[in-house]
């Protein structure tokens, strides 16, 4: 079932209730909407409202480098913790000196940390004498702690796999924000498939099973 993706008005953009489908609209749905507001308060007003602010002001000027930097001081953050993928190591280093650069303190944590091999989750490997980074798993579990341990006010995730992200968000403690994600085809921007699917990969998303 789906409801939102698949409206041919969008009444709510424009608070048009004429405009809202009559049934499964979220918009319709006056608990769930008084629910919501009950629950913007204290630190989840704060953040809704200073992102909204910093919608408006960066809107189609500021990168997404500036709107989180932005966001960060509206908020008060002060030490940020970086969750990233080492296959964006290069990428990580510039974004946290940015982010220091416009003083903010950063805790860095790469996913290979602890060096587990992927026998310990029952990952059949070869036996080797050395061993190359596809033969160490991901922890992100321990990228969470680490940066619980650290007592970080802000989360970013940066290039994190699919699901590795999923247990990164579920063990930590602060707001998180997704800088980047992971796209190996795409160079990070699995946006690509989309704005493709009626076209270059229609066939690979749309025609063919996976």
């Amino acid at each position: 079932m789906t409801i939102c993706a698949k409206c041919p008005t969008r009444g709510c953009t424009t608070k048009e209730e004429s405009k809202m489908p009559k049934k499964l609209c979220p918009s319709r749905d006056l608990e769930l909407q008084e629910e919501a507001r009950e629950l913007y308060v204290s630190e989840d007003l704060k953040i809704e409202r200073e992102a909204t602010l910093v919608e408006g002001e960066g809107k189609c000027n500021w990168t997404r480098v500036r709107e989180i930097v932005e966001f960060a001081k509206k908020m008060g953050y002060k030490k940020i913790g970086v969750a990233f993928c080492m296959g964006l190591h290069d990428e990580s280093k510039m974004f946290v000196k940015i982010l220091e650069h416009h003083g903010l303190e950063v805790v860095s944590i790469g996913c290979k940390n602890g060096a587990n091999l992927k026998g310990y989750i029952g990952i059949k490997q070869e036996e080797k004498e050395t061993y190359v980074k596809n033969d160490i798993m991901c922890n992100p579990i321990a990228q969470a702690l680490y940066l619980n341990k650290n007592e970080v006010d802000l989360n970013i995730l940066l290039g994190l796999c699919v699901g590795h992200d999923t247990l990164f968000i579920k063990h930590a403690k602060a707001p998180i924000t997704v800088f980047a994600v992971k796209d190996r085809v795409l160079c990070n921007n699995p946006l690509g498939a989309i704005y493709g699917a009626e076209g270059y990969y229609k066939k690979k998303l749309l025609d063919e099973e996976f």
